[in-house]
């Protein structure tokens, strides 16, 4: 499965981006996490194989995750940034069976990140 991410970029404390993720064929489980320098991958927003989205607490009420299986792609609308989300933004793929996992070890595909940037 290859991931290809757009739509990251420097925005001001309270403004929005959107992340696009171009995935090259239909996967279950897909989602959007984030690195911080120095600490593990940690999840933001994943869509099952349903398109029911999990969000995590610091994404819940601001972040929106939407998927689109006709065009095979992976959104993240980002509203209300703050400082602290500021971070490289990864698409991540799992194709297995079953239950989607937000951890990011259970993704075996990634995109090459984008940055997003948010200024106090």
């Amino acid at each position: 499965v290859q991931l290809v991410e757009s739509g990251g970029g420097s925005v001001q404390a309270g403004g929005s981006l959107r992340l696009s993720c171009a995935v090259s064929t239909y996967t279950r489980c897909m989602g959007w996490f984030r690195d911080y320098p120095g600490k593990p991958r940690e999840w933001v927003a994943i869509s099952d194989a349903e398109s029911i989205p999990r969000y995590a607490y610091s994404a819940k009420g601001r972040f929106t995750i939407s998927r689109d299986a006709a065009k095979n792609t992976l959104d993240l609308q980002m509203n209300s940034l703050k400082p602290e989300d500021t971070a490289w933004y990864y698409c991540g793929a799992d194709s297995r069976p079953g239950y989607c996992y937000s951890n990011a070890g259970s993704y075996q595909d990634w995109g090459q990140g984008t940055q997003v940037t948010v200024s106090s």
